[in-house]
């Protein structure tokens, strides 16, 4: 049970913990509900930064997940630009930077990831970015505003959905764009070697320059500036500005230093919860970026740096903290948009999970949806510029049915029809 006299506390300024913050008022918590998060900006949304506020086509406030007047009318109090650097579990308080104690009966921990870092020479020059926080994303469209009138060199370090994003971006602002990845193609370990070529495919159309299966290994520059970018192959790359888009690490080091169950990095890393979202501590929850959960859909610990993962984590972790019965079994969803692709994609299908990949739609026009299924069952759906499919796509992937590829692949036969009710 939960009355007025508790005090709830959320670590995080992201979309989780701003979410979490809002759900507990929604459910009639009367409690303290205390945030803190070490950026002095209000809770934000991460999507725009490589997206619509990164190419310019929406201004800073659009990020924020409230204005700032709802945190005092909801009656949320903030701790901003204020790092918790500490958790005493044995007196349930949260030791802030600055040595204040912030005492919690349930505590939240929404800390996110944060970049992962080249290890390579060089990476303390001027013009090496990353792109994590508003603050990199206000320097970066900078960055991109000036290549493209000076028509100078990006070099992109990894083909993941963050370095595409900034690549069509820079491209849009006429930079000349450079990516580097080991794999063979683009989001190899997400779509595969079936859809990454489409990818390649869409950039190379725009002006990017790839160079597959090479990593950086210096970045050049004279008096602080970049001046190229070296890879393990002999290759050098002219750039004026690298921006490390190589994946990102969830921030455990609280957790850690408490004694939570952590999950090894080799593993995917992360804070160790439940299917509830508690933490090997009953007191205390993790959700979004940081979160590596037991799927009760999934059958398996999975950690999920999305968008969505994010919007429904963190009032599922609400309503847990409040005692409510929770199970969250989201299927895993995210979105990217790049020129005029847009696409969404449902599920979990890491390599080697599935056995057939089945297209519907054009796939050289790119308005397509793929299907990645192992021994019939659909893991995964991903819509290319085709529209209102996901709904049906995850009841597919929850049905775990088998299905018959030759319908799966036909536009005439609607999803729904395959979705036993």
């Amino acid at each position: 049970m939960v009355d007025a006299d508790q005090t709830f506390v959320i670590v995080g300024g992201g979309l989780a913990g701003a979410k979490a913050a809002e759900t507990l008022r929604e459910e009639g918590f009367t409690g303290r509900v205390i945030l803190i998060s070490d950026e002095r900006d209000h809770p934000y949304e991460r999507p725009p930064l490589s997206k619509g506020f990164l190419t310019g086509k929406d201004d800073r406030d659009s990020v924020f997940v409230h204005e700032p007047a709802w945190y005092a009318q909801a009656d949320i109090e903030l701790h901003l630009g204020q790092p918790a650097v500490r958790l005493d579990r044995a007196t349930r308080a949260v030791v802030l930077g600055d040595g204040t104690r912030v005492p919690y009966d349930r505590l939240l921990l929404a800390t996110g990831a944060e970049p992962r870092r080249l290890d390579i020479p060089g990476t303390g020059l001027a013009g090496v970015h990353h792109l994590r926080r508003l603050a990199h994303a206000e320097r970066l469209r900078g960055v991109l505003t000036a290549l493209g009138r000076d028509n100078g060199q990006l070099v992109i370090a990894g083909a993941g959905w963050i370095g595409l994003e900034v690549a069509a971006a820079a491209r849009g602002y006429g930079a000349e764009v450079t990516i580097v990845e080991p794999e063979p193609t683009p989001l190899h370990a997400v779509l595969g070697p079936e859809l990454g070529t489409l990818f390649a495919d869409l950039h190379r159309e725009h002006g990017v320059r790839f160079h597959f299966g090479a990593r950086l290994t210096e970045i050049v520059g004279q008096d602080g500036m970049v001046l190229a970018a070296q890879t393990d192959d002999g290759e050098e790359h002219p750039a004026h500005a690298v921006l490390a888009a190589i994946g990102a690490a969830p921030r455990t080091a609280l957790a850690e230093a408490a004694g939570l169950q952590v999950v090894d990095r080799a593993r995917g890393g992360g804070i160790a919860v439940d299917a509830s979202l508690r933490t090997s501590d009953p007191d205390i929850f993790a959700a979004g970026d940081v979160a590596a959960a037991d799927h009760p859909l999934l059958d398996v610990r999975l950690r999920v740096e999305h968008w969505a993962n994010a919007l429904n984590g963190g009032p599922a972790a609400a309503r847990a903290m409040l005692g409510q019965e929770v199970s969250y079994d989201r299927v895993p969803y995210f979105f990217s948009d790049q020129y005029d692709l847009g696409m969404e994609y449902s599920g979990y299908a890491p390599p080697g999970s599935y056995d057939q990949v089945v297209c519907r739609g054009d796939v050289g026009k790119r308005e397509f949806i793929a299907f990645w299924l192992r021994e019939g069952r659909l893991l995964a759906g991903m819509n290319v510029n085709v529209w209102d499919v996901t709904d049906s796509i995850q009841r597919l992937i929850r049905s775990g049915a088998r299905l018959d590829p030759t319908a799966l692949a036909d536009p005439q036969t609607p999803l729904e029809s395959l979705v036993e009710e």
